[in-house]
């Protein structure tokens, strides 16, 4: 019997609502679910630039001097990335307390690019990317979606994290079909 390989494109630890939502999707298929889930560190950079930017908008005209040196950024990295790896260990074992198999791992380069390649790898059957619910972030990462669907061949599910299947009901927020 052969496996029904799903990836998860997320940006944030599941909940168990999160994996009993993502197992539900997959009640029905007869081969044994195995899901690959795939959270991108937070950019190290980018989080000294917008704590910057907030810095700047309180006071505008004394805008304090920030000095960021290569060994605090390379600090921040790390401490970045075991906060993802303990995010891709909670989702995976959310899915699994869900009844489901998982395994997982932080993305460190491009998430579409890492998500071509572990389609390849694995032969994946499904892609599910979820997002955080705010329209900010749906601005951001909906482009995942869209940019998914334009590389791969496999069906592609835009969910929002957090939110039950039928919370989200709008054709504006749930996004299936293929690329």
């Amino acid at each position: 019997m052969s496996e029904y390989d799903v990836i998860l494109l997320v940006e944030q630890a599941f909940t168990a609502t999160d994996a009993v939502n993502v197992r539900s999707l997959h009640e029905d298929i007869e081969d044994p679910v195995r899901y690959h889930v795939m959270l991108p560190v937070e950019d190290a950079s980018a989080r000294v630039e917008n704590a910057m930017g907030s810095l700047a908008t309180g006071e505008v005209l004394a805008t304090p001097a920030v000095a960021i040196g290569e060994d605090d950024l390379e600090g921040l990295r790390k401490e970045l990335l075991e906060t993802c790896r303990a995010g891709v260990d909670a989702t995976v074992q959310a899915i699994e307390a869900a009844g489901g198999r998982a395994t997982g791992e932080p993305v460190t380069n491009d998430p579409i690019r890492a998500l071509v390649s572990k389609v390849a790898e694995v032969d994946a059957r499904e892609v599910i990317i979820l997002t955080r619910p705010h329209v900010v972030s749906e601005f951001f990462h909906v482009d995942w979606t869209h940019r998914a669907r334009r590389k791969l061949g496999v069906p592609v599910l835009h969910l929002l994290e957090h939110e039950s299947i039928d919370e989200q009901g709008g054709e504006d927020e749930v996004h299936t079909g293929g690329f």
